[in-house]
């Protein structure tokens, strides 16, 4: 375990409302792909809405946006997620569900060990990355930093 622990915050435009049928597929991987991030090793948190067991509901950007929040070990241990479990089936059909978004829809950072980020910050992550590139205080999978704001070599 170490001092710092890596956020990410995403945001996807729906290609339609949550409730129609083209959606039923995306919204039925909902609880096998939340289980699996509560189980893998390195997960921290998850952003839910307090009654459902995802964050569908949260809507900052409006109702054809949703989001997603968590909180985790290491990079290494998003990545493992993210890349090297059935959550990268899921991110292969993404096409399916959401539009393609011209700005960066991804935003990593660090926080210190033990505190939960608040979406607010999130927000202002999400737009530092898309005003000003990354950054060691916003930045991305493609430009990764260290806790202590050195470009990682990937």
């Amino acid at each position: 375990m170490t001092d710092h622990h890596l956020a990410q915050f995403n945001v996807a435009r729906l290609r339609a409302p949550l409730d129609a049928p083209a959606m039923a597929e995306f919204l039925a991987l909902f609880p096998p792909i939340n289980a699996l991030a509560d189980s893998a090793p390195g997960f921290v948190w998850r952003l839910t809405d307090g009654e459902a067991d995802d964050a569908t509901s949260i809507r900052p950007y409006g109702d054809d946006v949703i989001i997603t929040m968590s909180v985790w070990e290491s990079r290494e241990a998003l990545w493992d997620f993210t890349y090297r479990s059935a959550h990268l089936d899921a991110l292969r059909r993404r096409r399916e569900w959401f539009l393609r978004m011209a700005e960066p829809y991804v935003v990593l950072w660090w926080v210190p060990a033990g505190r939960i980020p608040s979406l607010e910050e999130a927000r202002e992550r999400l737009e530092r990355v898309r005003r000003d590139g990354p950054a060691p205080e916003a930045f991305t999978f493609r430009q990764m930093y260290d806790p202590v704001g050195d470009l990682v070599q990937i």
